[in-house]
This record gives C-alpha cells, structure tokens and sequence, in this order.
C-alpha cells in the first residue's frame, strides 16, 4: 500500500472535492500508478482527519468517473487509462439518465450461468467453457429505452451471477470492481425480434439501434455486451477528449 504520510489537503472548496483533487494531484504525478493499491478508508480517514462518510464519497465518485477500482476483498487500486470519453466511453445508463433529470428504472430479466455461445467461442478462446449472461430492461421516467444483454466471464468476475442488480446495474457493477484495458465496438441499425419489439414498445416497422461491445483486461475478454435501443426515442451522440 502507498504510503500517505505527505498527503495535505487544502483549505477552500468542498472536503470530498479536495481529497479527489489530492488523489488525483498522486496519480497524476505518478506517485500512484496504475494498478496500485490506494491507502485504506480508515487510514485516509486518521490522516486527512475528515468523516468516513467524506472519504468514502470521494472515494465513490473516483470509482464511478473511471479513476479508480474498488475489489471487494482487496482494497482500491488505481485504474487503467480507459477509453476516450464521448460516444465510445463505457458508461452506466443510470447515470446517464440521472444527469440529464430523469429516473432511472430497470427490470432484470434473466440471470443464470451458460454455455458459451457459438458466436462468442473465438473470443473466450483459453477462458472457459461457461458465461453468465444477463438480461436487463432500462427505462427513463417508465419508458423503455435500452435492452441490456450482457454476456460477463466467470473467471474474472465470480461474483457477478451473485448480484441481484435491484440497487446498482451490470454497467455499474463492471466499471466499479473490474478496470477494463481496452474494449471494441460495433454499431448497426437492426430489424427487431419480436421480444425486442415487445420490451421496447417498438412501432411496426421501427429499427432497433444496437451497440455491441466486446470489454477486455489484458487478452481475457471481460464482458460482451449488446444494448438495444428504439430508433425513435434514442441517438449515439457525444463528443472525443483526450484519454483520462
């Protein structure tokens, strides 16, 4: 664990926003490196003399801009450097939908550990015979706006089939325990099957705009998911950054 007898905050601004500030001042001056593990909640609470509740805010919004990884069991660590942010950015819909006023909703579908797919074995080469596979429905201010189905490798993140997801999505979930190095995507406009048309409320004749994306740490895939979206009520849009 790094050491924090230098750490010092300063004296203006809200306190959760200077320790964010003080841990990323530490990553981005290398004194933190990717894949280092941070010090403890309780010894930034002794060293920064400032509430468990504060820290652990700070903490949390890190862990949810992609900064750093929370590991039940091990601790936090410092994040790899994700992807550019805007269109590609992986991100959480429930986020997403709260930043811009609206409420947030989702109904899991399916939960349950498979076989891998014919059309997944090239990429789970080496990784394993099984896969957990996931069915959600998101919805905004009770209407649906994204099917989730995402595939998750056992392997890397067991604890995934454990989850009830009634609290915190997949999306969240993946992005706050497993850091991701790298990911590709595809995007496509598709004729709907009629459980998609049925989930999303689809017009006749309506496309669905789908997003797949393949998720990885190092060469073992992580997870592949595909999001579903009514052509009506949903657009791909965003702008590029330089990487975070």
């Amino acid at each position: 664990m790094n050491n924090i007898n230098d750490l010092r905050i300063n004296t203006s601004g809200p306190l959760y926003q200077q320790i964010k500030d003080l841990i990323l001042h530490k990553i981005g001056t290398g004194e933190w490196r990717e894949g280092d593990r941070i010090p403890t909640e309780h010894a930034l609470v002794e060293e920064l003399k400032a509430s468990r509740m504060t820290i652990n805010r700070a903490l949390r919004e890190l862990t949810q801009e992609g900064v750093l990884a929370r590991r039940q069991g091990s601790g936090t660590f410092v994040a790899p450097s994700k992807l550019e942010s805007g269109l590609l950015e992986i991100r959480n819909i429930a986020t997403e939908i709260a930043a811009r006023g609206g409420d947030h909703s989702a109904e899991l579908l399916s939960l349950l550990e498979i076989a891998v797919p014919a059309e997944l074995e090239d990429l789970m080469v080496g990784q394993g015979d099984r896969l957990y596979h996931c069915l959600m429905l998101h919805s905004e201010n009770g209407v649906p706006v994204e099917l989730e189905e995402r595939y998750v490798n056992p392997s890397l993140v067991p604890a995934f089939i454990e989850q009830d997801f009634s609290d915190e999505t997949p999306s969240g979930f993946l992005i706050r325990t497993m850091p991701y190095s790298h990911a590709d995507h595809r995007i496509s406009a598709d004729i709907p099957t009629d459980e998609q048309k049925r989930l999303l409320r689809l017009k006749e004749g309506e496309p669905v705009l789908t997003l797949e994306r393949h998720t990885y740490a190092g060469d073992e895939m992580i997870t592949t998911v595909r999001l579903y979206h009514p052509g009506s009520r949903f657009a791909f849009g965003g702008t590029f950054t330089a990487d975070r």
